[in-house]
């Protein structure tokens, strides 16, 4: 499952790099063809960052990377009742 998130991450990003430079850079393109262009760039966004979150979260759970330092809740808000004393 981690090499099929990892495929699609690789894609999207290539999706939305190839079409937000089309976007941005093509000349003589229509109106609707860099509507086009830009919302599959946008949709590469979303799904490249999806994706990415997904492999990282995956790489914390399996211990391949180190997790994420963030307290807990009830840590965070014990703190913050004592920062203002």
């Amino acid at each position: 499952m981690k090499k099929l998130i990892a495929i699609i991450n690789v894609v999207a990003w290539s999706g939305f790099w190839a079409f937000g430079y089309l976007a941005l850079t093509a000349e003589g393109l229509s109106d609707r063809q860099l509507v086009i262009a830009a919302l599959l760039a946008f949709a590469g966004l979303v799904t490249g960052i999806g994706a990415y979150m997904k492999l990282v979260r995956s790489a914390e759970d399996s211990g391949y990377a180190k997790t994420s330092k963030q307290l807990d809740a009830a840590t965070r808000n014990r703190a913050q009742e004592e920062w203002g004393k």
